[in-house]
């Protein structure tokens, strides 16, 4: 069932508090977007963090309307134009990709700056085989003509991994993007954690074709994602439900 706007700006709000609480925040800069279900002349539009609060400031009436041409439709403030090229490069391409978050983690751009990228290290990491893109690094995402080239790199893939920068998640929701982000970047950080006990040619991977089969046995249970976001929500309440406000 499709969305309200303000279920959609509360989900949005509670990926950010709950991705302030996760540690994956950088001051003000990563942006987290979603479509709005409505377009205006057939131009759709996206929800987005205004330039200048925190991550776990946002409420949902904070969050602003832009179309795809960078104009503000509703909200009194400004975003990042690098969040904006971004963002929007998904939103003109991926149809099915309603929500698109995009983070600077330590353990996410520490896998960014490996030639190797993501390996099938763990039952975690198998997820994202055959499912992951990787996109070069062109410099701060300024250049609108990027986004053709973000759109190429990402694909039909569940994510990106934006080489020397950090990562990036797609979604029909915010539940399914921001489940496809928390266990990425869970990925990365024990990825992280394999390379400081042990060198390369001591690590043992799951081979392509079992990482093939465990990948498809993700895609089984895809549906759970409504189920963990719920939960996510009911632990956020308890802590501070102002995100709706």
């Amino acid at each position: 069932m499709q969305q309200t706007e303000l279920e959609l700006r509360q989900d949005l709000a509670a990926a950010y508090r709950l991705a302030a609480m996760l540690g994956w925040e950088d001051t003000l800069y990563t942006h987290f977007s979603v479509r709005l279900p409505d377009t205006i002349a057939g131009e759709p539009r996206f929800l987005i963090n205004p330039f200048g609060l925190m991550f776990d400031e946002i409420c949902a009436s904070d969050l602003i309307v832009v179309d795809l041409n960078g104009q503000v439709i509703e909200g009194n403030a400004d975003y990042n134009p690098a969040g904006f090229t971004i963002h929007s490069a998904v939103h003109m391409a991926r149809d099915d990709a309603h929500c698109v978050i995009h983070t600077h983690t330590l353990a996410g751009m520490a896998v960014a700056a490996c030639k190797s990228g993501l390996l099938n290290l763990n039952q975690i990491s198998a997820e994202f085989h055959q499912r992951l893109g990787y996109h070069a690094y062109e410099g701060v995402a300024f250049n609108l003509d990027e986004r053709q080239r973000i759109q190429t790199s990402l694909g039909d893939n569940i994510a990106l991994v934006l080489k020397n920068h950090g990562l990036l998640s797609v979604g029909a929701t915010v539940a399914d993007a921001f489940q496809v982000m928390f266990y990425l970047n869970k990925a990365c950080e024990i990825q992280l954690a394999v390379g400081q006990v042990a060198s390369l040619s001591a690590i043992d991977t799951i081979p392509d074709s079992l990482a093939d089969y465990v990948s498809g046995q993700f895609k089984k249970v895809e549906h759970e994602r409504h189920i963990v976001w719920q939960a996510w929500k009911r632990k956020l309440d308890r802590i501070d439900q102002s995100y709706k406000d």
